[in-house]
């Protein structure tokens, strides 16, 4: 059974900081991409950034560019966000997801999903 744990939110001031974590169990990790979402109330969800797990490429939505870093621990099946900087519009519940597959930045496209995780409600305060 494919079970993907998000873990890591909270509440944090403007500027502060947060580390995300998915932790991913029942999948042959390199076969993978494991991307972070996000959505806001009343807001479509999107994708902010990804990780394929077999060559460690890194994507990322353009508003989170130089403040946020996704890396991946294999031997952990674990994927991590961190997220410096914050601001208040990143405030939102936060998902991760995993795509097989994956084919270039294909794993910030929510379509491309096959395995959803609960969401971590992340709120920054201004």
């Amino acid at each position: 059974e494919v079970q993907l744990q998000a873990s890591g939110g909270g509440l944090v001031q403007a500027g502060g900081s947060l580390r995300l974590s998915c932790a991913a169990s029942g999948f042959t990790f390199d076969d993978y991409a494991i991307g972070w979402f996000r959505q806001a109330p009343e807001q479509a969800r999107e994708g902010v950034s990804c990780i394929s797990l077999s060559d460690g490429h890194t994507y990322y939505t353009d508003s989170v560019k130089g403040r946020f870093t996704i890396s991946s621990d294999n031997a952990k099946n674990t994927v991590y966000l961190q997220m410096n900087s914050l601001k208040p519009e990143d405030t939102a519940v936060y998902y991760c997801a995993a795509e097989r597959h994956p084919t270039s930045s294909s794993c910030l496209n929510l379509y491309r999903m096959h395995f959803w995780g609960r969401g971590t409600q992340v709120t920054v305060s201004s």
